[in-house]
């Protein structure tokens, strides 16, 4: 089996709500526009004008909040364990920051089972261009059953 890179937001947690919270909430305390691009990675960038240090705001804030907005999926936790103890190569692409995702993960009980984390690009330059790319929790468990054919374990 190839390597599998999991889009992080449709496949394990969907960041974009804590995301969008936080923006509103900088927003209103350090009196800045609220308005950003819908690329977070375009959207870091404006906030490194405007914010200067702004993720160690966004790490504090997601940390508080993790709970209420990432729940783990029983059955997809257990399709990774089961790639992961079989050997596959796993990662994670996204466009949030760094800080956001690892916190994400972190909840969903997915940090230990992830070898690389970030943008697509990374990830596959890390994992090679054979990586199986996976954009929903139906194409992971796909890819798991394939994979798990293949190496005659169920």
């Amino acid at each position: 089996m190839l390597p599998l890179a999991l889009d992080l937001d449709s496949v394990l947690a969907d960041t974009r709500p804590l995301w969008t919270d936080w923006l509103e909430d900088v927003s209103r305390r350090a009196h800045v526009e609220s308005a950003v691009p819908q690329d977070r990675i375009a959207a870091a960038a404006l906030l490194d004008e405007r914010l200067g240090d702004w993720r160690p705001l966004l790490e504090r804030f997601a940390a508080d909040r993790a709970p209420v907005y990432f729940r783990p999926h029983g059955d997809t936790g257990a399709v990774l364990r089961r790639l992961h103890a079989a050997g596959a190569r796993i990662g994670v692409f996204t466009d949030a920051p760094r800080e956001l995702a690892d916190i994400a993960l972190a909840h969903v009980g997915a940090a230990r089972r992830v070898e690389v984390v970030g943008t697509l690009d990374e990830v596959l330059a890390a994992l090679g261009s054979d990586t199986t790319v996976v954009h929903s929790r139906d194409e992971l468990n796909a890819a798991a059953a394939v994979y798990h054919s293949g190496h005659g374990t169920r």
